[in-house]
């Protein structure tokens, strides 16, 4: 299941999708955790200090290599450089799975431990001075647009994404690669105002938008976020000593939090979990080559010197049973 978690800043996204990542770890599930928020947050809410954070290999600074490897054979495609952050699969492209290991992640993801279990991290890298001026956050988490549009999951297999702040990934295609989104809202006006942006702007793709109400304190913070965001409410989730030592560098062991947000953190993944039987994977491929023409007819064919249209795969369908074919 590919599983995003996004909300404006601050509103605790990194936070809740750091405690679904431990949830799932604890249950023994495979995860590949990645940070594509602008603020790279993730690594430390999972546990790792400053100077393992730092050390994570960014994925925008081996783009190369992971065009390169993902390109395959596949004759579409006439070199990795001709490849952008959209293009899709097709007949001889290398697939990722989620259990394998395979060049990107030896190059893009790191273990960490945690409380039963272990995960894959991997980080888009943080924007640096380096980068002012002369590159946009887009082009670094194009690596993570590029990886999704080649990976196939299972049941019971997570791929978790802290998306960056905010609306800012609406600007590109990145927004329909998942099988459920999950937007974490404060019980404000603020809090519930990305919602209303994803609202309108997945409507006509099918996404589907499932609520998570946080900081929560009350019956009048539980009424105004119903009232807000109707039935894409799903729970709430209120304050938490754990989520509090954890943020200072201390978390207990997971399996002390306290039983409400376990059973909060157990709906989202039996609700994940249901999105699977509703997977449309023709229209995922469409999606895909959709985002993929319009990037290549408005820069992608001026910047590449190439024509990307050709690199569509008509007879391709991204799923479980091509990657079990390859």
């Amino acid at each position: 299941m590919k599983i995003a978690f996004v909300g404006k800043g601050g509103s605790g996204k990194t936070t809740l999708s750091s405690l679904f990542i431990r949830h799932l770890a604890a249950a023994g599930a495979p995860v590949i955790a990645i940070d594509a928020d602008i603020n790279q947050h993730l690594g430390p809410a999972l546990g790792l200090d400053e100077a393992e954070a730092a050390a994570l290999p960014a994925m925008g600074d081996r783009l190369p290599l992971i065009k390169d490897y993902l390109r395959g054979s596949n004759p579409r495609i006439a070199s990795a450089e001709t490849m952008i952050k959209t293009t899709p699969p097709g007949e001889g492209s290398r697939l990722l799975r989620v259990r394998e290991d395979n060049p990107v992640y030896d190059a893009c993801a790191r273990p960490v431990e945690l409380d039963g279990g272990a995960v894959r991290l991997m980080v888009t890298g943080p924007f640096t001075d380096a980068d002012l001026g002369v590159a946009c956050y887009h082009s670094k988490t194009g690596a993570v647009e590029l990886c999704l549009n080649h990976l196939v999951d299972g049941r019971d297999e997570y791929v978790v994404v802290d998306m960056t702040a905010g609306s800012d990934s609406f600007a590109s295609g990145m927004f329909t690669r998942f099988d459920l989104t999950y937007l974490v809202a404060e019980p404000t006006r603020k809090g519930v105002s990305v919602y209303r942006q994803y609202k309108e702007y997945a409507r006509d793709f099918g996404v589907e938008l499932r609520v998570v109400g946080n900081k929560v304190q009350g019956q009048d913070d539980l009424d105004f976020l119903r009232a807000e965001v109707g039935d894409d409410l799903l729970v709430t989730v209120g304050h938490s000593d754990w989520v509090r030592a954890m943020e200072k560098g201390r978390p207990p062991r997971f399996d002390l939090l306290e039983d409400t947000n376990r059973e909060a953190l157990h709906l989202l993944r039996t609700t994940a979990d249901s999105a699977h039987g509703r997977r449309d994977q023709e229209r995922y491929t469409r999606q895909m080559v959709h985002f993929h023409l319009k990037n290549a007819q408005s820069w992608g064919n001026e910047r590449t010197g190439a024509d990307l249209a050709a690199q569509v795969d008509p007879d391709f369908v991204l799923g479980e049973s091509v990657a079990a074919a390859v």
